[in-house]
């Protein structure tokens, strides 16, 4: 009879010390075998980034039982990479990533280094869920959130996910009143709007530091945004099929352009 227990993969985003993964580590050794392959430095923004052009390393910092933890200098992706492809003695029964610090609902999802950690690991056939607090705050209170992304989590590992197909789940910030429950919802749109201050350096040159908000029409029932902010878990399918079904019969016109010299 077999016992072996699921082996969990963690990464982030956030680096090795932050609050969100050390919560995750905690909740997911609960569940089975866990490795942690998890960014020397905070890797926000990354998307699906990965290192080509700089050495490329990962060290051990720490084994016990069931539990190895690895710290890489390389993106979410690259952790996610390397942990499957050898760092691991066995492939992964699942991916998680986060608990980030910061929403990564809506269309932010683009920009994100822990949903990009997510979909490297669903692009190769390994069931991956993203977990994201609505909240910067380094220091932020993770306490709600337990039971949800521990049933989430079971769910998965006993049922699987859907061939290409993943979970971004995002959870609202609020603590002070129960989560009302859980909303399996599409992304909203949204965009942000960008400010770049001029600033100038200790040798006078000038730089420029982006800062921005984010801005939606569509926060909609059935939203990821509407969820979010009226205190549901927010769960979005995700894939990484970009392809635009809709248009492809409407856009065929194109296929009478000439393509001669």
């Amino acid at each position: 009879m077999n016992t072996q227990r699921p082996l969990i993969l963690i990464t982030n985003d956030d680096g090795h010390a932050a609050k969100g993964l050390q919560r995750l580590i905690a909740l997911m050794r609960t569940l089975g075998e866990v490795a942690v392959i998890s960014t020397d430095e905070v890797m926000s923004a990354k998307s699906h980034s990965c290192t080509i052009h700089n050495k490329l390393r990962a060290r051990l910092v720490r084994e016990e039982k069931d539990f190895v933890e690895f710290r890489c200098n390389g993106t979410p992706v690259d952790c996610v990479k390397l942990a499957y492809q050898k760092l691991l003695p066995r492939t992964p029964d699942l991916v998680v990533s986060g608990i980030n610090h910061g929403t990564n609902a809506a269309s932010t999802v683009v920009y994100s280094g822990t949903v990009g950690a997510v979909i490297e690991a669903c692009m190769n056939g390994l069931a991956a869920i993203g977990f994201s607090l609505d909240t910067l705050d380094p220091d932020a209170d993770f306490g709600h959130l337990d039971t949800t992304i521990l049933e989430i989590t079971k769910k998965v590992l006993k049922e699987g996910l859907p061939k290409g197909v993943c979970l971004n789940v995002n959870f609202p910030k609020r603590c002070d009143e129960p989560l009302k429950g859980i909303k399996v919802c599409r992304q909203a749109a949204c965009r942000w709007v960008e400010y770049f201050r001029e600033q100038y350096d200790e040798h006078g040159e000038l730089f420029f530091d982006l800062s921005g908000e984010l801005v939606s029409d569509d926060i909609t029932p059935g939203t990821d945004l509407h969820a979010i902010r009226n205190n549901y878990v927010a769960v979005v399918p995700t894939c990484f099929d970009w392809t635009a079904y809709t248009q492809i019969e409407p856009m065929k016109n194109y296929e009478q352009l000439s393509v001669k010299p």
